[in-house]
């Protein structure tokens, strides 16, 4: 039987260096598109990455970064906990699923700006309300995945856990939890991803600090420099998060199949 072909170590130091690769070329398209515009609509990078650098010197930027991601932690831990518990609830009890599937698709389909407007009617142009808008928008859709991964676990193990007389603390530990691991990672993914888009808009609204403030200040002001200066920066943040936890519980997430 042939072994299989390895391949060669330049090949896969370039394959590693293709994001950067392609994050240059972005860049490259970015400066000919702004020379070719002349307009202050669409600087170039080096105009942008100029009032980064005086943004951050300034405390501005890192002062609204820290209060949006302030609002998004909370809100992500809320939104995880809460959709995860009920999410499992749903997917292992089906006449709670039949009871509870109109509220959830209710929710789920009720626009992000009608739910932010209400929170501030209700609760005030408050931070309660602002953190209370994220969770209620965020909050179904962590329901749906983890209702669907509960759905998909395997009965076997199931059995044999009860039949060895684990209990519920150890099942949930060794034997749900496992199971679910790849689902919590896509809900938090997608979570993040949802939950500061949604906080932009919160902010613009109700809101005296963070990105989307600033963002609003920005806009009123015409500084498209400013817009995609912030917006570097707090896509940067997330990333960041995404390559530092997400990528190594996905990673981890997977081990239990091996």
């Amino acid at each position: 039987m042939p072994r299989p072909r390895r391949v060669p170590s330049y090949r896969s130091s370039l394959y590693r260096l293709y994001p950067v690769l392609s994050l240059l070329v972005l860049t490259g398209l970015w400066q000919i598109a702004a020379n070719a515009s002349v307009s202050a609509a669409l600087p170039g990078p080096y105009a942008t990455l100029t009032v980064l650098a005086s943004e951050i010197r300034s405390g501005n930027l890192p002062h609204h970064l820290g209060a949006t991601l302030s609002r998004l932690a909370a809100s992500f831990a809320l939104a995880m906990s809460l959709g995860s518990v009920l999410g499992i609830l749903l997917g292992r009890h089906p006449r709670l699923d039949r009871f509870f599937d109109v509220w959830v698709m209710l929710f789920l389909n009720v626009p992000a700006l009608v739910i932010i407007i209400l929170c501030y009617v209700w609760l005030g142009l408050s931070e309660a309300a602002a953190v209370t808008a994220v969770v209620v928008n965020k909050f179904p859709n962590v329901v749906v995945t983890l209702r669907e991964g509960s759905r998909t676990l395997d009965l076997n193990l199931l059995e044999m856990a009860e039949s060895y007389r684990f209990g519920r603390i150890k099942t949930l530990r060794h034997v749900i939890v496992p199971q679910l691991s790849p689902f919590f990672v896509a809900a938090a993914r997608n979570g993040v991803a949802l939950i500061w888009k949604i906080i932009l808009v919160v902010e613009i609204l109700g809101r005296s600090d963070g990105m989307g403030y600033q963002l609003h200040l920005f806009f009123q002001m015409f500084d498209v420099a400013g817009i995609l200066a912030y917006t570097i920066a707090f896509v940067g943040v997330i990333q960041l998060i995404e390559w530092g936890i997400f990528k190594p519980l996905e990673t981890r997430a997977r081990r239990w199949r091996r």
